[in-house]
């Protein structure tokens, strides 16, 4: 039975929601080939290196501000249809600038389509800038420094995303004491590819509030107790880590382990359509896999709502609906 709940989701990265179909039809427009990473309206890779090639060249065919403003748009009328009710979308500056685009034109974009689809949905969003961890510490600083002056009102967190195997967390402690100094949320990608040692390190080095994914942690009991003890919230995208061979099958993820350790776990679909997902497929997922009833999926709704880099009467507006 398909999920009814009121759902949230904490751990987007914009470009990688574009569908291939939408994708197609900007390559129409601007004339490109896209053959080499979309076939038979799915999108072609088979290691995270390729999921990298793909993601870049679809990137790549959003280069306007009105682009930016249909991808917004069309990911968030797609959610609000499968009932959710508040997304946080990873925005990268470093994109914009490779499609030739100012980080102003980039993010007006995105926040014009963040309000058409608010107008029209009801749906609230949030923008988290994030640095590109293999592109080097002093553009993750930089991608920071842009985020501190809150170019765009609806910019309210910072993170850092990318190749996690690339250099120290310790190497990007300069840009998250700029983030954090401008008062923005913090969270960082780490524990998926990677293992627990960069789950432990984020919290020594960068001390987020939230992880995104963070799952390996739950490879060192002490670090689990940790992240327990400590209340730091885990995006979790059990779908994206299906499609990277991270876990074998959902019965092997480690998401309810944690979740029954007293981790505060969320829910979330990362690049959708190129790990063939979506937040209420994420939703019914775990639902089928470990029997959870409405009021615990609604609970995890609740618990991305409370962790989210929003302001507080958003936040009491947004718990208010789930009733």
């Amino acid at each position: 039975m398909t999920l009814n709940v009121k759902k949230a989701e904490l751990h987007c990265h914009i470009e990688g929601a574009a569908s291939p179909a939408l994708v197609k039809a900007q390559a129409r427009k601007y004339g490109a080939d896209v053959s080499t990473f979309i076939a038979d309206d799915h999108y072609v890779w088979s290691d995270f290196t390729e999921f990298l090639a793909a993601y870049d060249g679809a990137a790549a065919l959003f280069r306007s501000e009105e682009d930016y403003a249909l991808l917004a748009r069309t990911y968030l009328e797609g959610i609000a249809a499968q009932n959710a009710i508040y997304a946080e979308i990873f925005v990268s500056p470093d994109h914009a600038a490779a499609a030739g685009l100012t980080a102003e034109a980039y993010l007006n974009g995105l926040g014009e389509g963040i309000e058409a689809a608010r107008s029209a949905t009801g749906i609230e969003c949030r923008m988290i800038i994030v640095g590109v961890r293999h592109l080097g510490a002093e553009k993750v600083e930089a991608a920071a420094r842009l985020a501190a002056t809150r170019p765009h009102s609806l910019i309210t967190g910072f993170g850092m995303a990318g190749e996690e195997r690339f250099g120290r967390v310790a190497d990007f402690t300069r840009a998250f004491d700029i983030a954090r100094d401008a008062g923005l949320g913090i969270t960082i990608h780490a524990g998926e590819l990677a293992g627990p040692e960069s789950v432990r390190d984020a919290l020594d080095h960068v001390r987020p509030s939230r992880i995104g994914h963070g799952v390996r942690a739950s490879e060192d009991p002490d670090l689990v107790r940790r992240l327990a003890d400590e209340g730091v919230v885990l995006e979790v995208c059990p779908g994206s880590n299906l499609a990277l061979n991270v876990y074998p099958d959902i019965t092997s993820h480690p998401f309810d382990a944690l979740r029954r350790e007293g981790v505060k776990v969320t829910l979330s679909s990362d690049d959708p359509p190129h790990f063939h997902s979506s937040i209420g497929h994420e939703y019914q997922l775990v639902a089928d896999a470990w029997g959870y009833s409405s009021a615990e999926m609604t609970g995890f709704t609740k618990t991305s709502i409370e962790a989210a880099f929003v302001d507080e009467p958003t936040r009491e507006i947004l718990l208010g609906q789930l009733g």
